[in-house]
């Protein structure tokens, strides 16, 4: 993709080059196209969560309610084991045949697993089968997820003029975040105007159905992008690699390492309490869904606002200063936020935007951090894997864990795995280096 020159507004680097700010307008075109497909495709995936109880009403025996929610969950988290071997798989054939290309097959792949939920018949029609049908859609769209991140994150910041990376690449969790927003919008409106008879029998089944819908739409729009410079030259250079995967361990070791060490505190506080803090504040405190559905809207739209600004903070002071006040900020108050969780809405929501805009200092700066560790040629490779892998271990066990907690008479000790996952991901901070002014190609 021809990004077109960008004016450089800004002040001059050390060694005399001038630090660009302002994108261009194919720049401007090609964060767009890219955010808006990334926005539809987590409509699908986030969609699952937020009728998890619903989903478990149907796909499982109604004999035992917390055995068929926790199965849901399970099934939630084994859709995470499919994230590295999608990243493997989608992240190297992003990095051989395009950034275009590998985000056109994982669009395809989602909105196509969405629909298949969407018409699956409940347990109670066909028995076993039901629950082996969702499992198998989560997998697919897990497999996905998991080559996703790369592509478009690589995509995003590739296609950013110098200074405005961060900017750019919070445009990533900008679409992301949009994704949750659209979903628990239709999930508000679903349980806020149907009754429970029609939302268990047809109505959650209408929102996968509008969700895989807007999927074709992100569908349409990544076959019209063209493919970023970056990775023209490598193309051009003939220094595309026969097997990224293998390269990006061999060579770049620690980078793939700081990358998981990066993902961990983020993964796990963004699937807590973007995701699954509605249905965990209405299983703990009997808040219903439909309020709690509304206290994530709003947070999500305070959420979507406040990220791209966050990736101007980035671009102008470090990665390394705004990422160590998220997690140092975990750190401190995943205590006092936890306990403060009560079955009122001003309680839900409190907590809800104090953590959101918390994991802003993550959210808008993963995507470029992780880009700046690796060289074009291993660049969706080097940011799927490693990132795909610690999702799975902590972001996609989030919501199975903090169930088992309260179903087991623990819920006071999930502040302590958040903290500690925090204070993992502080060192990693500390201690990387800062790559704000990074060469890049």
């Amino acid at each position: 993709m021809n990004t077109g020159s960008a004016t450089p507004t800004g002040p001059l680097r050390e060694d005399g080059a001038p630090t660009t700010l302002r994108l261009s307008r194919a720049q401007r075109k090609a964060i767009v196209a890219g955010t808006i497909g990334n926005t539809v495709e987590w409509v699908d995936w986030a969609l699952y969560s937020i009728f998890a109880k619903i989903i478990a009403d149907e796909f499982f025996s109604k004999s035992d309610g917390p055995v068929a929610l926790l199965s849901t969950l399970a099934v939630f988290a084994v859709g995470f084991v499919m994230r590295p071997v999608g990243a493997a798989v989608l992240g190297a054939y992003a990095d051989r045949h395009g950034r275009k290309k590998g985000m056109t097959v994982t669009v395809g792949l989602m909105a196509g697993a969405g629909f298949v939920i969407a018409i699956t018949p409940s347990y109670d029609s066909i028995g076993i089968v039901s629950p082996l049908i969702l499992l198998f859609s989560r997998l697919v769209q897990g497999f996905s997820a998991g080559g996703e991140f790369g592509s478009s994150s690589a995509f995003l910041v590739e296609s950013a003029a110098r200074g405005r990376r961060a900017f750019a690449g919070s445009w990533q969790q900008v679409s992301v975040a949009s994704g949750v927003l659209v979903a628990s919008l239709l999930g508000t409106l679903a349980t806020s105007t149907l009754s429970d008879d029609a939302l268990h029998s047809w109505g959650w089944r209408v929102a996968f159905i509008l969700g895989g819908l807007l999927g074709l739409v992100g569908l349409w729009l990544r076959v019209s992008v063209a493919d970023t410079d970056s990775f023209a030259q490598v193309q051009g250079a003939s220094r595309t690699r026969t097997n990224p995967v293998k390269a990006m361990f061999v060579e770049h070791p620690a980078a793939a390492l700081r990358v998981a060490g990066i993902t961990v505190a983020g993964t796990l506080t963004y699937y807590i309490w973007v995701n699954y803090l509605p249905t965990y504040a209405n299983l703990t405190t009997g808040i219903p869904l439909k309020t709690a559905l509304l206290s994530q809207t709003l947070c999500l739209v305070v959420f979507v606002i406040a990220l791209p600004l966050v990736g101007v903070v980035s671009d102008r002071v470090g990665r390394k200063p705004t990422m160590a006040a998220f997690a140092g900020g975990f750190t401190v108050l995943a205590w006092p936020l936890l306990h403060l969780l009560g079955n009122s809405f001003l309680s839900l929501f409190l907590v809800q935007l104090v953590g959101m805009l918390l994991i802003l200092g993550y959210s808008a700066n993963c995507a470029v951090i992780m880009a700046e560790q690796f060289p074009a040629e291993v660049r969706a490779t080097g940011i799927a894997l490693p990132y795909a892998l610690a999702v799975a271990l902590f972001g996609g066990t989030a919501p199975y864990l903090t169930t088992w907690l309260h179903e087991s008479g623990h819920s006071d000790l999930l502040w302590v795995y958040v903290s500690a996952a925090s204070l993992i991901s502080l060192v990693v901070y500390l201690t990387m280096p800062e790559t704000k002014d990074k060469e890049f190609s």
